[in-house]
């Protein structure tokens, strides 16, 4: 038997996708671009069970076996990578105890602490409904104490450096609960969206302002302790969708105004969410991702008891 026009067509378009991987590969060799994602398809990949929605196709290029060993549970979907890359980009802010609740690529919980268990118990704190199917992850062992106090709450993922054999024991009573161990592998410092007839394509945000770098503007300085707060409220305000307006501690995400198209709106909203948890705002600090054109956020902050304020400038 012979070959027809579209198998040789098929076996060019193979062969020429092979060579051109190699030719892919000394470039980001003598570019330094060595994990930036230039030529997706010369990527291990594999398929998903579906994407976005349940109509979506969808493939992953990327190599998850190198950044995690999955410990348990079934394969991950489209969304669950999409909230997994949301959860650990935030983690990565914080190089103290921390841990993060992921929902919809936003965080409905983020706190530091001295240990794991503690910092789950302020982050579940955070917002005990929409923790509910979401995507945890911190940066510290996962032990008994810590997997016990999780363990009745439904989660999609839990992702940390390592856990105890104990809290394995504990976590793995869920059959299909997904538990990533993470391994450390470094990101590339690009970012690509597909959109129009084109791809966009730019540096990752790779700067988170510290004290240092805040000006005061204002007659009243910030204490100490705000400042740490406020720095804090900025890490988690960098990963929230816009309009952001988050409401934190120091050490404690109290709420977030997510993703409104008025910044009031979305300062009301995380007021109204903090008062519905039990928080009391007083003394605590507001950070917004852009700049107050009106006086009418700072002051109904004010009012609700807020103490300091970052923004951009503007």
């Amino acid at each position: 038997c012979g070959t027809d026009l579209a198998d040789r067509k098929r076996f060019a378009m193979l062969a020429f996708g092979t060579s051109s991987h190699y030719d892919t590969a000394i470039h980001a060799y003598f570019t330094g671009n060595k994990t930036d994602i230039y030529n997706f398809k010369s990527l291990p990949n594999q398929s998903l069970r579906y994407g976005e929605n349940p109509h979506q196709s969808a493939t992953f290029y990327g190599d998850l076996a190198a950044l995690f060993e999955k410990l348990n549970g079934k394969e991950l979907s489209y969304n669950n990578l999409v909230d997994v890359d949301a959860c650990i980009t935030l983690l990565d802010e914080f190089t103290e105890t921390s841990f993060v609740i992921i929902k919809h690529t936003n965080a409905c919980g983020v706190a530091s602490a001295e240990t794991v268990k503690q910092a789950y118990l302020n982050a579940f704190a955070c917002d005990t409904i929409s923790a509910f199917g979401g995507v945890l992850a911190t940066n510290g062992t996962v032990d008994k104490g810590a997997a016990e106090e999780m363990n009745s709450l439904f989660f999609e993922i839990l992702i940390a450096p390592d856990y105890t054999e104990e809290a394995l024991e504990v976590l793995k009573s869920k059959k299909n609960r997904i538990i990533l161990k993470r391994n450390n592998v470094e990101f590339g410092k690009k970012m690509f969206k597909t959109l129009l007839n084109g791809v966009l394509e730019q540096d990752k945000d790779l700067s988170t302002e510290t004290a240092e770098q805040m000006r005061t503007v204002t007659e009243k300085a910030p204490t100490a302790s705000e400042l740490k707060a406020l720095e804090f409220a900025l890490k988690v305000c960098k990963h929230t969708k816009s309009n952001t307006i988050i409401l934190a501690k120091e050490g404690q995400l109290l709420a977030s105004g997510v993703g409104q198209t008025s910044r009031v709106d979305a300062l009301k909203h995380a007021i109204e969410k903090a008062k519905s948890f039990g928080f009391d705002l007083n003394g605590s600090v507001m950070a917004s991702d852009a700049f107050f054109p009106f006086p009418d956020c700072v002051e109904i902050a004010n009012h609700a008891g807020i103490t300091a304020v970052i923004q951009p400038g503007g």
